[in-house]
């Protein structure tokens, strides 16, 4: 490739971004790097690209019309990967999974038992982890394959599938709590009553719910709580019926409950090998297709 491969992830990133500072950001990188970047990428090229004139770089006409074209360069790269993983065929021997408290894991057994008789030799990690946390444990190596709620978006060194099961979020609180014998809920009703809510180590920076809240990292300690009758939680329907011991009502409140898609994620810069790619097949394509 004639272009840096990291000068055109820096491009595309500052340019969904919005900055080279929250690209540097994203990419753990320093400013200055990604600044460097974009510069040799534009003096090869022989255009600009930004316009750095604001206080925001902003593409400029050439540089609405590169965006395009390097996005195209980076999936064919990414696919030509993907095609020397599976034609060397050479098992990795360890692979990290993270799993979400929003997926419903129907076929998660099926799978894993499918996996075991293929790939008996390889040593298996599962992780649980939500939102923000699981591009972070990928982008730092730490795993290899995650699931998660769908984003608005997603950092260019990461690869995303939609996959084809969805999960339903209900709002519950224990029977002995009062809101349990309310009808329906307004949502000016839920503001003045604490919420439990899901409080990932990503999520920490993001604005909090209005209101008096607890917070806790995962949806189980969330569900327990709610058990507790210490307020309300947004769960998975799924993990309310297996471990919520028959203790929860499901509150009735305008929009709720909401369907939820979830997307399978894995790092560009690291991709799965063989098993990893193997285990993805099953999760997009469904846990039917046979070995």
């Amino acid at each position: 490739m004639r272009y840096s491969p990291e000068a055109l992830i820096a491009f595309v990133e500052a340019a969904s971004a919005g900055s080279f500072s929250a690209a540097a950001r994203k990419l753990r990188k320093s400013q200055s790097t990604i600044s460097s970047a974009i510069a040799n990428l534009e003096a090869d090229l022989g255009l600009s690209l930004f316009d750095r004139q604001s206080r925001h770089p902003v593409l400029t006409a050439h540089g609405k019309r590169v965006l395009s074209h390097v996005q195209e360069i980076l999936a064919a790269s990414e696919r030509l990967d993907a095609l020397a993983i599976r034609l060397a065929g050479q098992i990795e021997t360890r692979l990290t999974f993270v799993l979400s408290d929003t997926y419903q894991p129907t076929h998660h057994e099926t799978m894993l038992n499918r996996f075991e008789q293929r790939y008996p030799d390889i040593e298996f990690e599962c992780l649980i982890a939500e939102d923000e946390d699981v591009i972070d444990l990928l982008q730092t190596g730490r795993a290899h394959i995650g699931m998660l709620e769908v984003q608005p978006g997603y950092p260019p060194d990461i690869s995303f599938a939609r996959l084809p099961e969805q999960t339903e979020m209900a709002l519950f609180v224990s029977g002995a709590h009062p809101l349990a014998t309310e009808a329906e809920v307004t949502p000016e009703k839920l503001s003045t009553i604490r919420q439990l809510s899901l409080n990932t180590y990503t999520r920490r920076d993001n604005p909090k719910p209005q209101g008096l809240t607890w917070s806790a990292p995962s949806y189980l300690m969330l569900l327990e709580m709610a058990e507790q009758g210490f307020g309300w939680a947004m769960l998975p329907r799924w993990m309310v019926k297996q471990f919520g011991h028959n203790k929860l009502i499901e509150l009735s409140s305008r929009g709720w409950p909401k369907i939820i898609s979830v997307d399978a994620v894995w790092s560009k810069n690291t991709p799965p090998g063989p098993a990893g790619r193997w285990l993805l097949d099953q999760l997009i394509n469904g846990a039917d297709r046979t070995m």
